[in-house]
C-alpha cells in the first residue's frame, strides 16, 4: 500500500501526491462537484471600463448640442445593453465557445453574411453599412472587429512558432481577412479595414511570423492600397486637404479646420463641461466622429491628458494580461480585441488633430452610435473572461515565454 502521508510533526505536514488523474477526469470532478463559481475580474479593466462609460455619457450629453435629451437616453440605452453583454460574456464566454454556433469559423460564417446583406439595403449618406432594424441599426463592420480577432486567435494558437518555418500556413488567415475586409471596403468604409489590417499584422508578428513575410504582403497589397486612396474621388479629395486644409475650407477641409479650431480654443484649462461653440452647428458629427474636439474645447489641454492617459493604461494593461496568459487562444484574443480598441482611439484623435486624413472612426466608449457602443463593451467582457479564467491578473509579473518558444 502506498503511503501518501508522512508526518514529519505536528507542526508540519509533508505529503506525496498520488499521480494526478487525466485532465478531462479533472474537469469532469471539478464541475460535479464544485459547480459554477463567479469568476474573479480584474478591477483595473473594470474600472476603467466604467470611468469611460460615465465620462462617454456626459460628452455625448453635451457634444448633441440641440438634441441632447434624445441622444444622451439613447446613449444610455446603448451603453445599459453593452454593460449587461459584458457582464453576461466575462462570466461565461469560456462556456459558450463549447456551442457550435460560437466556433470561431462559424462566427466568420454568419458575419460574412450579414456583410453582404448590408450592401443590398438603402444607402445612408452615400454608403451601405447599417441595416435598419427598426428600433436600432446594425453595423456588421463592428462586429467583424470581434469575429475577425477571435478567429485568427484560434487559428494562430496551434500555428504560432511554425509561421516563420512554413508560409504556407499563412495563406488562410490571408484569405479569411482578405475577403472580411474586402465586404467592409464594398460598403465604401476604408477607416475599419485599415484598422483591421494594423491589426491582422500585430497578431501574425506575434504568432511568428517572419518580417519577410510581411515585407511580401504589403507589395501584393499596396496596388489595392494606391487605388483606394488615389483614385476614388472623394478619398483622393481628403487626403489633399488634410496636407492643406484651409486651402479647401469651404469644402472637404471644412470639417478638419473646424476641428483645428475647436481643439485650439480648448487652451490649458478648457471652456468647462457644455460651453463649446463650435459644436454649435460649425462642427459636423461633433457627438460622432469628432467628439474628440469637442472634449479638447471644454477640457483642455491638460485634462485631455488623462483621457489619452486612460487608453494607454488599458493598452499596457491588455499586453500585461495578454503575456502572462496560460494559452496561446487567450493570450492573442486579449492582445488583439485591447490593440483593436485602442489602435481605434488612436486613430481617432490622430484625425480630430490632424495628423491622419478625415475617415468615419468612432472613438471607442465616447462616440455616439448602437454598434460601436455595445460591440466595444463586448470587448471588454471577451477580454475580461479570458484574463479572469486563469487568474492572470495575479501573476502579471511571471516570464513567460514568447510564441515561438511555447510552441517548440
Amino acid at each position: 500500500m502506498v503511503q501518501l502521508f508522512k508526518k514529519v510533526s505536528r507542526k508540519r505536514n509533508t505529503f506525496i501526491h498520488k499521480r494526478q488523474a487525466p485532465v478531462y477526469r479533472q474537469k469532469k470532478r471539478a464541475i460535479n462537484t464544485e459547480g459554477w463559481r463567479p469568476l474573479r475580474l480584474d478591477k483595473r479593466l473594470v474600472f476603467i471600463t466604467l470611468a469611460f462609460v460615465i465620462t462617454g455619457l456626459l460628452f455625448t450629453y453635451s457634444s448633441s448640442a440641440f438634441d441632447s435629451s434624445s441622444f444622451f437616453q439613447r446613449q444610455l440605452i446603448f451603453d445599459l445593453l453593452g454593460l449587461l453583454a459584458a457582464a453576461v460574456l466575462s462570466q461565461t464566454y469560456d462556456r459558450l465557445q463549447r456551442l457550435k454556433i460560437f466556433r470561431p469559423m462559424n462566427l466568420m460564417y454568419l458575419t460574412w453574411i450579414l456583410l453582404i446583406a448590408v450592401l443590398f439595403t438603402r444607402t445612408q449618406a452615400h454608403v451601405h453599412r447599417w441595416i435598419d432594424l427598426g428600433v436600432f441599426k446594425l453595423q456588421p463592420s463592428e462586429i467583424a472587429k470581434v469575429t475577425l480577432v477571435i478567429y485568427l486567435a484560434d487559428y494562430l494558437e496551434g500555428t504560432a512558432g511554425r509561421l516563420a518555418k512554413n508560409w504556407k500556413l499563412l495563406l488562410k488567415p490571408i484569405a479569411i481577412t482578405a475577403v472580411t475586409l474586402g465586404l467592409i471596403l464594398a460598403e465604401k468604409d476604408f477607416g475599419t479595414p485599415f484598422l483591421m489590417g494594423l491589426v491582422f499584422v500585430a497578431l501574425m508578428l506575434a504568432a511568428g511570423m517572419k518580417f519577410l513575410h510581411l515585407f511580401f504582403m504589403g507589395i501584393a497589397a499596396l496596388p489595392l492600397v494606391i487605388h483606394q486612396l488615389f483614385f476614388v474621388g472623394y478619398r483622393k479629395s481628403r487626403i489633399f486637404s488634410f496636407l492643406n486644409p484651409f486651402a479647401t475650407e469651404g469644402s472637404t477641409g471644412y470639417q478638419l479646420v473646424q476641428s483645428f479650431l475647436a481643439v485650439g480654443s480648448g487652451g490649458w484649462f478648457g471652456k468647462g463641461l457644455g460651453n463649446s461653440e463650435l459644436k454649435l452647428e460649425y462642427l459636423p458629427a461633433a457627438h460622432t466622429d469628432f467628439i474628440f474636439s469637442v472634449m479638447c474645447e471644454e477640457l483642455g489641454l491638460l485634462r485631455i491628458a488623462l483621457i489619452l492617459g486612460g487608453f494607454c493604461w488599458l493598452l499596457i494593461r491588455g499586453i500585461s494580461l495578454a503575456r502572462v496568459a496560460k494559452t496561446n487562444f487567450r493570450s492573442l484574443v486579449i492582445f488583439g480585441l485591447t490593440l483593436t480598441l485602442c489602435l481605434q482611439a488612436f486613430i481617432n484623435m490622430a484625425m480630430a488633430i490632424g495628423l491622419m486624413p478625415t475617415k468615419g472612426i468612432a472613438l471607442p466608449f465616447f462616440s455616439y452610435g448602437g454598434s460601436s457602443v455595445i460591440m466595444t463593451l463586448v470587448m471588454m467582457g471577451i477580454i475580461l473572461n479570458m484574463a479572469a479564467v486563469d487568474n492572470t491578473q495575479n501573476n502579471l509579473r511571471e516570464d513567460i515565454t514568447n510564441y515561438k518558444n511555447r510552441n517548440k
